[in-house]
């Protein structure tokens, strides 16, 4: 088998929350080695879950992706259990260490020496109280990489004094405006963090392209991505309007953003409702006149569908709203894959709207590999989304399990950095390395 893409690519996570260490999980699939440190005496929320020691109590009446637990039980270790965790830190290596005590910054040191890629997205000022900065990093490493991926940028009135998760992005992008309902107010709509996943992606890229001029070069180079700005990919087309005609976009809804219509997600049969989430829908979207007929044609050609003034893309923009409420009543005596499978075998674009949990029997990611089984300390296996690509002489696996705090100590501590045994057990007496978070850490 032929070596990994990025085997032999050495990349230190000092990441949190989803944003970072998406970026890292995606080199790590690539066969980059990924080496976290954590600080046994700090624990960064929705990272490790929403605290090192939640309360039963707590994980019962919070939202699943933030301190969801197996049967809701906290456990003896709940920090290697968190969804926000396990889904994203596959494939890596985590040692402890508190990098705000001389000997932590010195373990730093010597792993930054043998490193190629120092990756972060705290908050702006986070590094630089640790004096981890681009020209510390380099004066160690001059072939080193730093990425920093703060919010708004190092720089600007955002710099210092906004933080912010993908949902704040979104709010001050303007993204918020843009996806909601046109009827509805912005405030009812649901966070979709979908910025993190963004500036994941590109940050991983920047990676790729800087070990690549480093191979041209043999310099090292510092990347910051300023989240809000790559968060702006998701709504370029109100961007351009605006520029070049002067148009402020609002809401549309589920409506096609080149205006073509009918587009929408209509109601299909189902066993429920919203309220436990087994509601099902269907999205159609018609792009041309002929798409239209032949929508009419799967629906049996109802005489309503026949009125002129349907007849070309200007005439249904006109009266959309009656055309969505007819196919609504026709869609909602159907089961969602039922009516995919005539629409389609009609030419008409359409699928299910899928809840997460009916991805798993989707046929469509089944036969792709999508997920993969991914083992879970004593907990047992579980499916997870499985590595964005897949190469045919290369293949992108789970090669590490999500990793326990502190699971690599030795290998970091020894192999990696040398340390004697004398100085590993000095460090041990200090606190630094250990499997668990301090006792006073909530």
């Amino acid at each position: 088998m032929s070596p990994k893409p990025l085997e032999g690519i050495r990349v230190i996570d000092f990441c949190v929350v989803w944003a970072g260490p998406f970026a890292t999980m995606l080199l790590g699939d690539l066969g980059a080695e990924i080496i976290k440190p954590e600080n046994p005496n700090v624990f960064q929320p929705l990272t490790r879950g929403p605290m090192a020691r939640p309360p039963a109590a707590y994980l019962a009446n919070t939202i699943a992706w933030a301190g969801g637990m197996p049967r809701n039980e906290p456990g003896t270790r709940p920090w290697d259990y968190s969804p926000t965790f396990v889904s994203l830190y596959r494939n890596k290596k985590s040692f402890s260490v508190d990098t705000r005590a001389p000997e932590g910054m010195e373990a730093l040191r010597r792993l930054v020496a043998v490193s190629d890629v120092f990756y972060e997205n705290n908050a702006v000022g986070t590094m630089e109280k640790l004096g981890i900065t681009y020209e510390w990093l380099k004066s160690i490493n001059p072939r080193i990489i730093m990425v920093r991926v703060p919010a708004y940028g190092s720089t600007g009135p955002y710099a210092h004094g906004a933080r912010a998760l993908g949902v704040h992005l979104e709010a001050v992008m303007g993204h918020t405006l843009l996806r909601g309902y046109d009827d509805t107010d912005p405030s009812s709509n649901s966070a979709i963090y979908s910025g993190d996943y963004l500036a994941g992606a590109q940050g991983a890229f920047a990676v790729m392209t800087a070990l690549w001029e480093r191979e041209r070069t043999g310099e090292g180079q510092l990347i910051e991505i300023a989240q809000a700005e790559n968060a702006a990919a998701m709504f370029t087309q109100a961007i351009m309007d605006y520029s070049l005609n002067g148009n402020i976009q609002g809401a549309i809804g589920n409506r096609d953003v080149h205006g073509r219509f009918p587009c929408g997600v209509y109601p299909a049969k189902s066993p429920g409702g919203p309220d436990t989430s087994d509601d099902h829908w269907i999205a159609i979207s018609v792009e041309d006149d002929a798409q239209w007929q032949a929508l009419a044609g799967a629906m049996g050609s109802p005489e309503w569908a026949r009125d002129s003034r349907f007849a070309t893309n200007a005439g249904r923009a006109e009266n959309f709203r009656e055309i969505d409420r007819k196919i609504a009543e026709y869609t909602s005596a159907f089961e969602d894959y039922d009516l995919m499978a005539r629409l389609q075998a009609a030419g008409v674009p359409a699928a299910p709207v899928l809840e997460a949990s009916r991805l798993y029997d989707d046929p469509h990611m089944r036969a792709r590999g999508f997920f993969r089984k991914q083992h879970q300390l004593s907990s047992g296996e579980y499916e997870y989304m499985g590595p964005m690509w897949q190469f045919p002489e290369t293949p992108v696996e789970f090669y590490q399990a999500p990793i326990m705090f502190g699971e690599h100590n030795d290998y970091v501590y020894r192999e990696l950095l040398k340390y004697s045994e004398a100085e590993i057990e000095q460090l041990r007496a200090a606190g630094h390395i250990t499997t668990e978070y301090a006792p006073n850490v909530p």
